[in-house]
């Protein structure tokens, strides 16, 4: 963050409440020393900040200082703070100080009415993003190499190997508590999109003498594009955290690539989701014994992305509702 936009960011929050230097130096991601010397220059011109002493001080603006508003509605303010308290349920995201700076922005410019009118919103209305645990060291750099078209050298991650892919990043996005990256893959001759999470290494490479056309994802897919993963539906026990036990039981799915992007939507296992070959997935996890009728439907309507392993009574009840439909269509 550039030093202005910095020192913006601290009358942006001073604005909203009393702050320390720590407290900032947190929120900014820098040093303390750098909070008090941007304190400083802003005294020196003209913003009148004061300083609290004792041990509950800090700092705080001269009441009835406010910067110049932005122009929103209500309607626009809720959007974009609904937008940004869903973009800080991403595990390891790089937008940390920026969700916290933008927020306090565009709190502080709205008259006193209109936050009133939708602070009780933003307290019973959310967007809601399945708590994933993972890391992505490489997400910010894939965003600089997606938006300026460069060709990588990478090495991804599946559950039984390592691979070395030639792939350039054409779009970065975050869906389901993931992030992905959609990408032209030399190795695969069309774009599909991979985990951010499971890139263990990314480097800079020459373009590829030759280039095919480029596809959007496997040919009867259904899908646009092509995925590592994503997908979505599910249901778990009621909170959403089976444990091992008489009530749960064992579930081991082979998915097709098809397959495992409708599988790895869902908010409780997809992220169990693991690639076993470069053409096969595999979702082995526990599943509450309540749950297995909701299975059925669920995989069944899956056709032939899924077959189902264990339990064997969910492959019998899949084959049976299976036999039903063929003979509804003799």
């Amino acid at each position: 963050m550039k030093r202005m936009d910095r020192m913006m960011a601290i009358v942006m929050a001073l604005q909203q409440r009393p702050e320390t230097a720590l407290s900032l130096a947190d929120k900014l991601e820098v040093s303390k020393r750098t909070v008090l010397r941007d304190i400083q220059a802003l005294s020196e011109i003209g913003v009148p900040i004061s300083a609290l002493p004792g041990p509950g001080g800090g700092y705080r603006l001269m009441d009835g200082y406010r910067l110049p508003p932005l122009q929103f509605d209500a309607g626009e303010a809720l959007t974009v703070l609904l937008a940004l308290d869903a973009m800080a349920k991403y595990s390891d995201s790089p937008f940390g100080q920026a969700k916290w700076t933008a927020a306090d922005k565009i709190r502080s410019a709205l008259p006193g009415p209109m936050l009133g009118q939708i602070a009780p919103l933003l307290r019973h209305v959310e967007m809601e993003v399945p708590d994933r645990r993972y890391k992505t060291p490489h997400l910010k750099a894939l965003m600089s190499h997606a938006a300026e078209g460069r060709w990588l050298r990478v090495l991804y991650r599946s559950q039984n190997y390592r691979r070395h892919l030639t792939i350039r990043p054409k779009r970065v996005y975050a869906a389901n508590g993931f992030w992905y990256c959609e990408a032209e893959s030399l190795e695969h001759g069309e774009v599909r999109t991979f985990r951010v999470d499971r890139f263990e290494d990314i480097a800079e490479t020459s373009p590829p003498l030759e280039i095919g056309t480029e596809r959007g994802g496997k040919e009867g897919t259904g899908v646009k594009g092509d995925k590592d993963g994503d997908a979505k539906s599910a249901k778990d026990s009621e909170d959403g955290t089976p444990a091992d036990g008489k009530d749960t039981v064992h579930l081991r799915v082979k998915l097709t690539y098809r397959g495992s992007l409708l599988a790895e939507q869902d908010p409780h296992f997809g992220h169990e989701v693991q690639q076993t070959s470069d053409e096969q997935w595999l979702l082995d996890c526990r599943l509450p014994a309540s749950e297995l009728n909701w299975a059925v439907s669920f995989f069944f309507s899956m056709g032939p992305d899924a077959e189902v392993i264990e339990p064997k009574e969910l492959r019998l009840a899949i084959h049976e509702r299976a036999l039903a439909l063929a003979k509804k269509y003799q």
